[in-house]
């Protein structure tokens, strides 16, 4: 760690308000939410154990109902979640071949892992900032082990298909026979874009991730949701990843508390966040995409990353206020990016603000 990011730790964790969410929490008060909400849902004696009953159970069976599909498994992590998705497929298929963008995470985050654990050669659908289509599928030849699309495609600025795009992409693989998986971790962002019910959203694929502890704000965890005979695999992987643990009490639980409270916030937090981008473009700075398609974009703006987040650090220790991450070098020479993700209700004068505020970091 740099110390220019251990100073913008140690500021964040000093701030008092935070106008776009994500408010820290320590260790004991999230352990305290946790166990009171355990018992507001009743488990009081129901216990899970290997990742089998109590609110292990319960998560699964909410999940799968959500998205209109017949089972879903828990996970640790959404790396471990679409590595054995995908490893399941694929040895179905007697292909270790997978299509994805190249900016997807199992290329970008995860440390070569899905090539030295399980072999698979990817193919890219896409380079750079764009979303899959069918077209992209069709010009890959040879037989396929899976397809993995990611929605949104996160590093692109949480860019989406078009509804249109996505059902020709599911139609090319239906007609090639091959699985279409959904890295989801950011899906129920997603939804307010497509306007359409989870299950129609779902059903256009043969198996779908979703994280718990995005927009769901659970410690951690994540699923996996498909047909019974996919997630019976996918619990021996589970297994064979070392990701049965004795109990999973605290994902489960943190699932089902974000799937009460958080999930219903989704649409009002992309209407925010879309109420934000047009407060920053006003005042002469760029967001990807534009409109947000989630509660998550990109702001581009010239300068230097490191100068800017000097700043930003500079301000946050002055007033205690969070409502930035650091900047990034952009693709653009002499430019800068950061993420803004909408976590709460943001008001016409609080985007205003906001948007001010950035404004003046970058003007020094």
């Amino acid at each position: 760690m740099s110390e220019l990011e251990d100073r913008f730790r140690q500021a964040y964790r000093a701030c008092t308000t935070f106008p776009l969410g994500h408010a820290p929490e320590s260790p004991v008060a999230s352990l305290r939410r946790l166990a009171a909400a355990a018992d507001q849902l009743g488990f009081d004696d129901e216990v899970d154990s290997y990742g089998e009953r109590g609110p292990v159970e319960r998560l699964e069976r909410e999940v799968a109902q959500l998205l209109g599909k017949p089972d879903a498994v828990l996970f640790v992590s959404g790396v471990m979640a679409q590595q054995a998705a995908l490893r399941a497929w694929c040895d179905r298929t007697g292909s270790r071949r997978v299509a994805l963008p190249d900016l997807s995470h199992l290329l970008v985050h995860e440390e070569d892992g899905p090539r030295r654990v399980h072999g698979f050669e990817m193919e890219l659908l896409t380079v750079g900032r764009e979303v899959p289509t069918a077209s992209h599928l069709d010009r890959i030849p040879g037989r396929l082990g899976a397809v993995l699309v990611e929605l949104p495609l996160r590093d692109a600025g949480c860019l989406l298909p078009t509804w249109e795009e996505l059902v020709a992409l599911s139609d090319a693989a239906r007609r090639r026979g091959v699985p279409l998986h959904v890295d989801g971790a950011r899906l129920w962002e997603s939804q307010p874009f497509y306007d359409r019910p989870l299950p129609e959203i779902a059903g256009l694929v043969d198996s779908i991730y979703v994280s718990l502890y995005k927009g769901l704000a659970a410690p951690s965890g994540a699923l996996v949701a498909g047909p019974e005979d996919l997630t019976a695999e996918l619990r021996v992987w589970r297994r064979r990843l070392g990701g049965t643990l004795y109990r999973m009490t605290t994902q489960a639980v943190g699932g089902l508390v974000g799937l009460r409270d958080a999930l219903p916030l989704m649409g009002e937090y992309v209407a925010s966040a879309r109420r934000l981008a047009g407060a920053l473009e006003a005042r002469g700075l760029r967001c990807t995409p534009s409109p947000p398609h989630t509660n998550t974009f990109l702001v581009h703006v010239e300068g230097d990353a490191e100068t800017l987040t000097a700043r930003l650090v500079d301000r946050m220790q002055e007033d205690r206020v969070s409502a930035s991450w650091p900047w990034r070098p952009a693709d653009v020479p002499g430019w800068a990016a950061t993420e803004v993700a909408v976590a709460a209700a943001v008001s016409e004068q609080v985007a205003d603000e906001v948007a001010q505020r950035f404004r003046e970091m970058v003007d020094g």
